[in-house]
């Protein structure tokens, strides 16, 4: 049986967390320049937990 890269693993969720990190610094720094969309997206929020599906 194969020997599992446990480094490789390790190297490809750090990569996810950066990449994730990343997004979300970018779409606060997006917000802070730009509170109309911070608006729009509060209302675009409170629309999706209204019709998540199941909650009924």
């Amino acid at each position: 049986m194969a020997k599992t890269n446990f480094a490789y693993e390790k190297r490809q969720r750090e990569l996810e967390k950066k990449k994730k990190q990343e997004e979300k610094n970018r779409r606060k720094a997006e917000l802070k320049n730009n509170p109309d969309l911070a608006q729009e997206g509060e209302e675009d929020v409170a629309e999706g937990e209204a019709s998540t599906p199941g909650t009924e």
